[in-house]
């Protein structure tokens, strides 16, 4: 199913989320393990995207999204996995994750992005109709103005392939 256009910001943050956890995956099996250039990257994303964003899923797409009870459950799970990657961001600002606790951070991270973009966002594409949908976007535009346009770009440490 096609995204509809007031879940395109979000999908959109997630796509810069999901390309760094892919780096980080790659990053690990490739052996690249001085961790303080990607905890730096990893904090620097949690504060200028991540954080506004689950601010906004949780004010405006999750309430709109329990209120149909099929829904509910897959909200709390959700609304649980933001706490668990709260944590584990918090750590990384803290400075305090080793080379495995990236690497789950990365994968948990991802897990949770896929399971908002192939459950959630299609469970709500199908059961709200595009008025309510239509105010879910403006809300959202509302709650994510302060979040950066672009993504946060790796570093010569956290890039994967040397520029040319």
């Amino acid at each position: 199913m096609l995204r509809d256009k007031n879940l395109i910001p979000l999908s959109h943050q997630h796509q810069h989320a999901l390309a760094l956890c892919v780096r980080i995956e790659r990053g690990v099996e490739a052996g690249k393990t001085d961790l303080e250039p990607w905890l730096v990257e990893i904090s620097a994303l949690y504060q200028q995207e991540i954080a506004i964003h689950f601010a906004a899923e949780e004010e405006v797409l999750f309430p709109a999204a329990a209120r149909f009870g099929e829904l509910t459950l897959l909200v709390d799970e959700l609304l649980n996995e933001h706490m668990t990657l709260r944590q584990m961001f918090s750590q990384a600002l803290a400075r305090d994750l080793d080379a495995n606790g990236v690497r789950r951070l990365g994968q948990a991270l991802s897990q949770h992005i896929r399971k908002e973009e192939r459950q959630l966002f299609e469970d709500m594409q199908r059961l709200m109709d595009e008025a309510e949908l239509g105010r879910i976007g403006e809300a959202l535009n509302q709650e994510l103005a302060e979040a950066p346009d672009s993504c946060i770009l790796p570093s010569t440490e956290t890039r994967l392939r040397p520029r040319k």
